[in-house]
């Protein structure tokens, strides 16, 4: 069971997380993670000095979920292609906040790619977790000597078909995009 200390860091980690996607991390600012998280501003630099390492608390969470997602789904199916398009429908179970905010992960990096490359190496984390592991899947699929360029061509479509889904708030699009997306994974 969790202690308190550890519960106050785990709120104020998923409060910076839900404002830097809704906002972006530089329109969030330390004062906004405060409020939001409910922490008397002397208390939080017990757990946190500095939104930058807030920032980084947030990276490793968002690792932990997404390792965990693809972890589930290497444990549920146990073809390659199956786990491919199980990702692909990872897409559109976030179609409402796609459609909003765009992917948080993807809109991160490219924020922090602007003006801070340091934070967006540590970022940069989230896209090589899914590029390594789509590549294994391309492997298992006997796709070995192309398998890291396929799984960046099938994650440059994500973030595309995310991005377009984002700037017309158009769902369908995003629902013609994934289907097509599987379709292509079935001719793999």
């Amino acid at each position: 069971m969790a202690t308190k200390g550890e519960q106050t860091r785990t709120e104020i980690v998923e409060c910076a997380k839900r404002l830097f996607y809704e906002h972006g991390y530089g329109r969030t600012s330390f004062s906004d993670i405060v409020d939001a998280a409910g922490v008397h501003r002397g208390n939080i630099y017990h757990y946190f000095k500095t939104k930058d390492e807030i920032l980084k608390a947030v990276i490793d969470r968002h690792f932990d979920e997404f390792r965990g997602l693809l972890q589930r789904c290497q444990a549920l199916h146990a073809n390659p292609k199956a786990r491919l398009v199980e990702f692909v429908k990872m897409i559109i179970l976030r179609k409402q906040e796609l459609i909003q905010y765009g992917c948080p992960i993807g809109s991160l990096n490219t924020e922090l790619g602007k003006d801070q490359p340091d934070l967006q190496q540590s970022a940069r984390a989230l896209f090589d977790l899914f590029r390594d592991w789509l590549a294994e899947q391309m492997d298992e699929l006997g796709l070995a000597g192309q398998a890291e360029s396929l799984a960046l061509h099938l994650l440059g479509r994500a973030q595309g078909i995310a991005v377009v889904a984002h700037v017309y708030h158009d769902s369908k699009f995003l629902q013609r995009e994934t289907d097509q997306l599987e379709a292509w994974i079935g001719q793999l």
